[in-house]
C-alpha cells in the first residue's frame, strides 16, 4: 500500500484510503488430508480470481463450524500447559509417511497443528538418533470465536504443518530473493489519483468515492513463498490488520495504541511514511559443539521510512521518518505481545518467523548432515507432503475513509512484511549455559512428540 501526502491549499479534510483486505480459501485441502476450510481464514476472504474482501459474520461463524465439524479430540497428554513441548523432526516425517501409506494421506490434528506447540524456542541436534528436534511452550487446542486454531488457555494460535513445511522448502528462496508481502496501487492508478486530487477545490464526501475509483485495485505482489499457500495468506493478512490498525480503520484491541492518524493530529508533519514488519530477535545462542540453538527476543518489530510519489506514480524511498510515524511504529512494536494476544494473525506472523529462521540455521550451519537426518516428507516438494492450496490474493479494491487534517490529506499506507531470516540465523554466539539442555529434552519415548 503507498500513502500519499499532498498539498491542496482549498482541501481542509484529510482522506485517508486503506484497503479492506481478507483472504478467502479453497474449501478443500491439496495433499490428500482431506481437511474442509471456509473460505474465511484469518479473517480474511479471497475469491477464486483472486479479488480480496472483508469477510462476514457468516463466514466466519461457517468457518467455525466446518473445523469443529472435523476435529477430532486433542490427545490426553497434549492437553497439558508445558513450556517446553518436543517436536522430533524424524519422527514427524515417519508419521507423515505412515498416514500416507496406510491413512490415504489424511493427518491426524495433532500432526496438522504438531502436537499444539505455539512457538520455536530451542533446535536440540541427535546426531546418534538421526534426529533434528524443535521445542517450545504447547498445550492443547481449541477453535475460537473467529475460527482460528488456538491453544485452550493462552489463546495463542498453534503452528501448523503446512507454515513448517513450506519454511523449510522455502530456504533457498529465503536467502536469495527473500520471502516478502506488499501491497501497493499501480503506477497507472497512482496517476489517476494525481489527476483527480488536481481537479478538486473543495472537499466534500463525494471526493472519497472519487479516490477509491481514480486508485482501483490494487496488486498483491509476494516473493519466496508459494502464492498460494496458507503461509502467503497469512503474511498478506498481518499486513492488512497493521495497515487498519494505522490508518484508523479499525479501533485498536489494546489499549496505548492510537492509530497513526490520531498522533498524526497532534504534529505538525505532512511526511509519507512506509511501515512494514520485519523480523526482531537477539543474537542467536549456541552451545559450543553447535548442538543446541536457541532463539529469544521479541520475533517480530514494526519498521518505518518516509516516500515520495511523483505525478507519474513513481514511489521514491526517502531514507528518512518522520516523528509520528516512527512514534507509531515505536508504540506498535512495544506492545506486540499485547497485539499477539488481541489478533492472533500476530501471533501468526511471529510463528511464521521462528520457522523461517529455524529453517535458516537449519541450512546454513548444515545440521541436517550433521544428524543424517534427511526428512523427504517434510523438505522434499517431490514426493514429500502436499500442503494445503487456497485462493491466491492477486488484487484489492481501494476504499476510503477520511478525517480532519487541515490543508493536506493523506491517502494509504505502504510496507508490508519482510523477513530476513539467514541475517537472523548468521548471527549467533556461544552460550555454556545451554549446553546440558540437550540431553535433558532427550526423548525417553518412542512417540514424534514428547513434554
Amino acid at each position: 500500500m503507498t500513502i500519499y501526502g499532498l498539498r491542496r491549499s482549498r482541501l481542509s479534510a484529510a482522506i485517508t484510503v486503506m484497503l479492506l483486505l481478507a483472504i478467502q480459501a479453497d474449501s478443500l485441502r491439496a495433499g490428500g488430508s482431506g481437511f474442509f476450510r471456509s473460505r474465511a481464514v484469518g479473517g480474511v476472504n479471497i475469491s477464486p480470481e483472486g479479488i480480496v474482501s472483508e469477510p462476514t459474520l457468516e463466514h466466519r461463524e461457517t468457518l467455525r463450524r466446518e473445523i469443529l465439524k472435523d476435529m477430532q479430540p486433542v490427545p490426553e497428554g497434549m492437553r497439558t500447559k508445558v513450556e517446553l513441548r518436543k517436536i522430533s523432526l524424524r519422527g514427524l516425517d515417519k508419521a507423515i509417511a505412515h498416514a500416507h501409506e496406510h491413512n490415504m494421506g489424511v493427518l491426524p490434528d495433532e500432526i496438522k497443528y504438531l502436537s499444539g506447540i505455539q512457538r520455536i524456542q530451542y533446535i536440540f541436534v541427535y546426531p546418534d538418533q538421526n534426529d533434528i528436534v524443535l521445542a517450545g511452550p504447547g498445550e492443547g487446542w481449541k477453535v475460537d470465536s473467529h475460527g482460528n486454531v488456538v491453544g485452550e488457555t493462552t489463546g495463542l494460535p498453534v503452528i501448523h504443518l503446512d507454515d513448517l513445511i513450506v519454511a523449510l522448502r522455502s530456504v533457498h528462496a529465503a536467502r536469495t530473493e527473500g520471502i516478502s508481502c506488499s501491497i501497493d496501487p499501480t503506477e497507472e492508478g497512482r496517476r489517476n489519483l494525481q489527476s483527480f486530487l488536481g481537479k478538486q477545490r473543495h472537499f466534500q464526501p463525494s471526493i472519497a468515492q472519487g479516490v477509491e475509483q481514480a486508485l482501483g485495485m490494487q496488486q498483491v505482489s509476494l516473493t519466496g513463498v508459494p502464492h498460494e499457500s496458507r503461509f502467503a495468506r497469512m503474511l498478506v493478512a498481518a499486513d492488512y490488520r497493521m495497515k487498519r490498525l494505522a490508518m484508523n480503520l479499525q479501533p485498536s484491541p489494546i489499549p496505548g495504541l492510537p492509530s497513526y492518524l490520531h498522533l498524526l493530529k497532534s504534529s505538525a508533519s505532512s511526511m509519507t511514511p512506509r511501515w512494514w514488519l520485519a523480523c526482531d530477535y537477539d543474537v542467536i545462542a549456541r552451545s559450543d559443539d553447535e548442538l543446541t540453538w536457541r532463539l529469544s527476543g521479541q520475533g517480530v518489530k514494526v519498521l518505518t521510512e518516509d516516500e515520495t510519489v511523483s505525478v507519474d506514480g513513481e514511489v521514491k524511498q526517502l531514507g528518512r521518518t518522520s516523528v509520528p510515524a516512527k512514534q507509531w511504529a515505536d508504540l506498535m512494536t512495544e506492545r506486540y505481545e499485547e497485539l499477539a494476544r488481541a489478533e492472533p494473525v500476530f501471533a501468526e506472523l511471529r510463528n511464521l518467523m521462528d520457522l523461517c529462521v529455524v529453517s535458516a540455521i537449519i541450512e546454513r550451519h548444515g545440521l541436517r548432515a550433521q544428524a543424517g537426518c534427511e526428512l523427504p516428507m517434510l523438505c522434499q516438494a517431490d514426493g514429500g507432503a502436499v500442503p494445503a492450496t487456497w485462493n491466491t490474493p492477486k488484487a484489492i479494491a481501494t476504499q476510503c475513509s477520511f478525517v480532519k487534517r487541515g490543508s493536506n490529506y493523506i491517502i494509504t499506507a505502504s510496507g508490508g512484511v519482510q523477513i530476513e531470516s539467514w541475517n537472523v540465523a548468521s548471527q549467533s554466539e556461544v552460550d555454556v549455559h545451554i549446553n546440558a539442555l540437550r540431553q535433558h529434552a532427550a526423548s525417553a519415548t518412542s512417540s514424534w512428540w514428547w513434554n
